[in-house]
């Protein structure tokens, strides 16, 4: 059962080998389990979805035909293609498609799956998209996938071909998934402990837990003495004293390792290598620049594209192509990476500037990529120099000058 877009199944747990009581002792919750909530109460995690299901959610989509010789056509949102205005704007009357993505991309960050049921008209075109919450998939006897979701006391089965699925990863069985959280608890697991172990060091004034050894008469008498500890121990942190009178014959030793000799602040540091693995983020992206330089941050950038991006992107493309189109279909949907360098003016400004000049892009084709009018005269393209039109060019303007023969 996928828990996929529903927050009440968020407190599925996985399991971490962690002795309840040495736990506390040190500290931490001693739990055996670490749920979604916490984990996504680790600042790298938080950080690393955050961000991936933000920048998949913003890149443009954008819905195109392809003629017979393979020349692509976007296509414009009419009665007749409610696909297109249903992906670049609303996927139905109560959810927009760039909240959809993000809570698509953000269950598939944490718990592994989003799966959504596609509404078609009476001709099978796509009109409407609604997240299956809490759906299980089976596969029949004829190699089919079907879906099945409970909604309002009934059971309805979805067929595989109206139902868009995107998983992080899927077992061998090709039906039930791997979530990044669970998958990795152990790793997370560590970094969950390490805050609430500094946590409640700092709440306890910055003073570790302790053993007290003496001649005590009864267990009772050992309780009452470890009571009146605590509570002067308490007492000095307070008033910020650093003095604490222990009777004669009475030793107190702290409890467990230093934390600078536990190493805490590395083992939070290292979280952020962690998650960065488990996601394929470079640490820039979870906020730790420690090691950023100018040239590694610009690297750090294409590796996001090329190595992170690119994966979800064409998962996610394909995945659409088929279900909202067909096998074979002209049309397909494509996201615009270009829609990354919206935020660089400069950036887009100097490629824009260079593909007008090269002949890639009309003035107009480019002035439409960031929302401005055409203008009368900008859909011919053009040549560096005089940055003129092509077509306007005779034989002769264009044919380069004849080197002069050796003792004209």
């Amino acid at each position: 059962m996928f828990g996929f877009g529903k927050r009440e199944k968020r407190e599925a747990t996985f399991t971490q080998s962690a002795a309840a009581s040495i736990a506390e002792l040190f500290g931490m919750s001693g739990s055996a389990t670490v749920s979604m909530e916490e984990a996504l109460g680790v600042p790298a995690v938080w950080a690393a979805v955050n961000f991936l299901s933000g920048t998949m959610a913003g890149l443009p989509l954008n819905v195109y035909d392809r003629d017979s010789k393979g020349n692509k056509k976007k296509v414009k949102p009419t009665r007749a293609n409610p696909v297109v205005d249903m992906l670049h704007s609303a996927i139905n009357d109560d959810c927009s498609s760039f909240q959809w993505r993000f809570d698509m991309f953000t269950a598939v960050f944490t718990e592994g799956r989003f799966v959504t049921y596609i509404e078609r008209d009476g001709q099978g075109r796509p009109i409407n998209l609604f997240p299956l919450v809490g759906a299980t998939v089976e596969r029949l006897s004829n190699g089919r996938k079907r879906y099945k979701h409970q909604a309002g006391g009934k059971t309805i089965y979805y067929d595989q071909s109206d139902v868009i699925d995107i998983p992080f990863m899927l077992k061998p069985d090709l039906l039930t998934h791997r979530s990044p959280l669970r998958q990795c608890s152990v790793a997370i697991g560590k970094a969950v402990n390490s805050n609430e172990y500094g946590s409640k060091l700092f709440k306890n004034g910055g003073l570790p837990a302790f053993m007290l050894q003496g001649p005590f008469g009864s267990e009772k008498s050992a309780s009452r003495a470890a009571d009146n500890i605590a509570d002067a121990t308490k007492e000095a942190a307070r008033k910020g004293g650093n003095v604490l009178a222990i009777p004669v014959g009475h030793r107190l030793d702290p409890l467990g390792a230093d934390p600078e000799k536990m190493q805490l602040v590395q083992t939070q540091e290292f979280a952020v290598i962690e998650v960065g693995r488990i996601y394929s983020l470079p640490p820039t992206f979870l906020q730790d620049l420690s090691r950023a330089t100018f040239s590694n941050s610009e690297q750090q950038d294409l590796h996001l594209v090329k190595h992170t991006l690119k994966r979800w992107v064409e998962q996610a493309e394909a995945e659409m192509n088929l279900k909202l189109f067909g096998r074979g279909s002209s049309r397909f949907v494509e996201f615009n990476m270009d829609g990354l360098l919206r935020g660089d003016y400069r950036t887009r400004m100097e490629g824009n500037s260079t593909a007008i000049q090269t002949g890639q892009l009309t003035p107009n084709e480019a002035r439409a990529m960031d929302n401005r009018e055409p203008l009368d005269g900008g859909d011919e393209l053009m040549i560096q120099g005089a940055t003129v039109r092509l077509t306007g060019q005779t034989a002769e303007a264009l044919t380069p000058p004849a080197t002069p023969t050796e003792g004209a």
